[in-house]
């Protein structure tokens, strides 16, 4: 990455900057729209789903290195190279995807190819992109996050109609060239952002490094807080649809159509609550975000008809896209800017714990309860209840809003 690449915001447009990287997330973030191809790879493979599903099992898992990397690299300077390495990356797993004829080669071109691509797409957009915005942190991280939660409301039906018209492997290939096509259009309107030391729009802020975040004690607060907050948002993710039949009585039909209301308030609940945390503070914003969360799941637990389910999902939905579009700022306020890629990837630990204990939990409880969540909703809202007394205690000791 040439000096050149790095500008100040005085002489670029950084609401350019948000846009193209809100359309390379479009493209990295429908490597969560994984199930609609999941059953189609199984049948035209002869597959067995379960080991079609360890291909996104092994994207999640090694999600926080290209984060953490991406980080690092951003840090550095070189946040244009992380955005376009990772676009290109995760275009060419899905691509190549298209092509796999094993499932060694399923697992490296979705799992390992696509994941570190997101990973470092990721990392790059979301702290390149706030240090434009450090006086309208919220908003930036919940557009930007939000690029990804409106991925999946995107490219699930897009997929859904290429896999009926031609195959699941004709899917993944045109989805691969069209996102190859995006992303490279997109980077050519991202800059890397000035130093934090020379923004202007930004107040003066305490600097550290992760090694230096370890010693905190908020460092673990956060890290606890957005695992609790990330858990029964990924719970409700991955399992909306057995919900919706299992305990409400629905349709596969009518359950696939909740399911894609449930991305769509992910979606618009990373940039609402985001915004919002910009005008309440972060941790007031949070306490709402955790009381909502145990109100919703309540909701599920008791109300037996369809009410109780749409208004679970869609206050789980919402407080879900709030989590991912709050934490980011948090962590900038906390440690600062200039090594906001390092610090929130390391953070970002908290959210992939949540992911791989969260669905296999609630699918372990369902399936030995007759289909019944009940038990995994309770549980989900003792550790609402748990996330809200800890962001008390922050609060508290930080005299923070």
């Amino acid at each position: 990455m040439s000096n050149a690449d790095v500008v100040g915001t005085t002489h670029t447009n950084r609401w350019a900057v948000l846009v193209g990287s809100v359309f390379v997330l479009l493209c990295t973030g429908s490597i969560y729209a994984f199930s609609v191809f999941a059953g189609p790879l199984a049948s035209t493979n002869h597959w067995s789903v379960s080991a079609v599903m360890i291909a996104f099992t092994i994207n999640a898992a090694i999600g926080p290195i290209p984060t953490i990397v991406g980080g690092i690299m951003t840090d550095h300077g070189h946040a244009k190279l992380s955005i376009v390495l990772g676009g290109i990356l995760f275009a060419l797993g899905f691509l190549l995807t298209g092509t796999a004829t094993t499932l060694w080669q399923l697992y490296l071109y979705y799992g390992i190819i696509g994941g570190f691509g997101q990973g470092f797409a990721y990392s790059g957009c979301l702290s390149n992109t706030m240090r434009f915005f450090q006086d309208k942190k919220g908003l930036a991280s919940g557009l930007i996050t939000g690029g990804m939660g409106a991925a999946t409301v995107i490219a699930a039906p897009i997929a859904n109609y290429l896999i009926a018209a031609h195959s699941v492997k004709f899917a993944f290939i045109a989805m691969g060239i069209v996102y190859l096509i995006v992303v490279c259009v997109a980077s050519l309107f991202i800059k890397v952002a000035p130093k934090p030391e020379v923004t202007k729009s930004a107040p003066a802020t305490k600097e550290v490094n992760w090694l230096g975040m370890l010693k905190t004690r908020n460092f673990y607060l956060i890290l606890l807080l957005f695992g609790i907050g990330a858990f029964s948002g990924l719970m409700i993710a991955s399992n909306a649809s057995l919900i919706g039949q299992n305990m409400f009585k629905l349709t596969a039909t009518v359950a696939a159509t909740y399911v894609s209301i449930y991305s769509l308030c992910n979606f618009l609940g990373r940039i609402i609550w985001g915004t919002v945390s910009d005008k309440l503070g972060r941790v007031n914003t949070l306490m709402i975000v955790y009381v909502v969360i145990a109100l919703s799941l309540f909701v599920l637990a008791t109300v037996h008809s369809v009410i109780g389910f749409v208004v679970g999902i869609v206050g789980l939905g919402i407080c879900f896209g709030g989590t991912m579009g709050v934490f980011p700022s948090l962590v900038m306020e906390n440690y600062g800017a200039k090594n906001q890629g390092v610090n929130y990837g390391i953070i970002f630990l908290g959210y992939s714990t949540a992911a791989y204990f969260a669905p296999s939990i609630a699918s372990n409880i369902a399936a030995s309860h007759n289909g019944n969540f009940a038990i995994a909703f309770y549980i989900a809202i003792v550790l609402a209840v748990i996330g809200l007394a800890i962001n008390i205690f922050y609060k508290i000791v930080n005299h923070a809003k």
